[in-house]
C-alpha cells in the first residue's frame, strides 16, 4: 500500500510564506498533485506535476505557488508565497502512479491557516 505522508503545514500571516512537503513511500512516478479543501467546500486542484516535469496550476495560486520534486527522496514539495486568507484550507498531496487514469493515492492531510 502506497503512504504519502504531508507535512509543513501550519499558521502564517497574510504575504508570508510556507512549504509543503510529501514523502511517498515508493518512487514517484506519474503525477503528483496538491490539491485542498476549505471548511464547506468541496476539494480543488492546486498544482500537479508529470514525470517529465509538465506542471499546471489554479489560476488563484498561479505566480505565488510552486511545485517541485526531489525523485532521490520520493518527495514533493508545494512552495507557498504571498499567501492570502482564502488559501486556508487542508492540504492534501494526491499521487496517480500510473498516469491520469491510474488509481488516486492521498495523504493525510495538513493544515494551512492563514491570518488576515
Amino acid at each position: 500500500q502506497v503512504q504519502l505522508v504531508e507535512s509543513g503545514g501550519g499558521l502564517v500571516q497574510a504575504g508570508g510564506s510556507l512549504r509543503l512537503s510529501c514523502a511517498a513511500s515508493r518512487r514517484i512516478v506519474g503525477i503528483m498533485g496538491w490539491y485542498r479543501q476549505a471548511p464547506g467546500k468541496q476539494r480543488e486542484l492546486v498544482a500537479t506535476m508529470t514525470t517529465g516535469g509538465s506542471t499546471n496550476y489554479a489560476d488563484s495560486v498561479k505566480g505565488r505557488f510552486t511545485i517541485s520534486r526531489d525523485n532521490a527522496k520520493n518527495t514533493v514539495y508545494l512552495q507557498m508565497n504571498s499567501l492570502k486568507p482564502e488559501d486556508t484550507a487542508v492540504y492534501y498531496c494526491n499521487g496517480k502512479f500510473g498516469g491520469s487514469l491510474s488509481p488516486d493515492y492521498w495523504g493525510q492531510g495538513t493544515q494551512v491557516t492563514v491570518s488576515s
